[in-house]
């Protein structure tokens, strides 16, 4: 199975690059558009993580 079929945000990303490339006037790639995509995931994969709970506390200093 393939990215996009398998992943909703992958195939949304993709959907939308294609999209903002003919507002532009560009002729879109779909190969491109696919590489594009990638980055995008991977960068966002490697971000850090941030906790969004109320629960977190910091270690406390003795």
């Amino acid at each position: 199975m393939c990215l996009l079929c398998s992943d909703e945000r992958a195939y949304a990303a993709y959907m939308e690059y294609l999209d903002a490339m003919e507002r532009q006037g560009k002729e879109a790639d779909p190969d491109k558009a696919m590489d594009a995509v990638l980055d995008m995931l991977q960068a966002e994969a490697a971000k850090p993580k941030k906790n969004a709970s109320p629960f977190h506390c910091d270690p406390i200093e003795e």
